[in-house]
């Protein structure tokens, strides 16, 4: 999240992961609520055009109108992460607007002493949040989902952060999908067998250091189930 670096254009990105066989798409424009902007709306429309597997779509998600245009763009899911943390009933309010299945908790969190503190900002800013106590009480508010980034991992390719993994996982009672740090097809199963859901990969992706298609086959190998490309 920082010594962000352009790769290319969102949309081509897109369908070149669509076809590599991806399960999932998750789009975030990171400096969103750093800028205090709202998502481009219309990218995400191009973006869920060249799809047919679910979007997730975040950044300066503020409002219960924003959610509704992300939504009415093409995507299926929203992750939110600043606002919800500066306004907690934001997400029981959203929950009760569009059901659990599509409000995502992102959580961007930063090792701090013994246990982690959630950021906001793009990972930017401190939120004065302890990660357990934040993750409990947007669970209480009937989240469907939580995004899990290690702010310390992010862009290392060292695989993830299995501690902070656990600790989520030893208390959410909904999927999560972990991010930051994907180096290989053993980090990826490492996180799965460690307590995810699911995985989220950017930059092993980006650098083309592999592909879906040889991380789904690597991962068979390793008996975990994953749908062929």
């Amino acid at each position: 999240m920082e010594g962000l670096r352009k790769i290319g254009s969102p949309v081509d990105l897109a369908k070149k992961y669509f076809n590599h066989g991806a399960d999932e798409l998750i789009y975030m424009d990171i400096v969103a609520s750093l800028y205090n902007r709202s998502l481009d709306y219309d990218l995400v429309n191009s973006v869920a055009n060249e799809l047919c597997i679910p979007l997730t779509v975040g950044g300066g998600i503020r409002s219960i109108d924003d959610i509704n245009k992300a939504l009415h763009g093409g995507a299926d899911k929203v992750a939110i992460n600043t606002y919800a943390t500066q306004h907690p009933e934001f997400l029981k309010e959203a929950v009760r607007h569009f059901g659990a299945q599509c409000i995502v908790l992102s959580i961007e969190a930063k090792q701090h002493n013994t246990g982690w503190e959630v950021f906001t900002e793009g990972g930017r800013e401190h939120s004065g949040r302890d990660i357990i106590e934040w993750t409990k009480e947007a669970l209480s508010y009937g989240i469907g989902e939580i995004l899990l980034t290690s702010v310390d991992y992010e862009g290392t390719k060292k695989g993830y952060d299995l501690p902070l993994l656990s600790t989520i996982a030893s208390i959410a009672t909904v999927p999560i999908v972990i991010n930051g740090g994907a180096g290989n097809a053993k980090s990826i199963r490492n996180a799965l067998e460690g307590g995810a859901d699911a995985i989220a990969a950017a930059t092993i992706l980006h650098y083309d250091i592999t592909t879906i298609y040889d991380l789904k086959n690597e991962l068979a190998e390793y008996h975990i189930p994953v749908r062929k490309t």
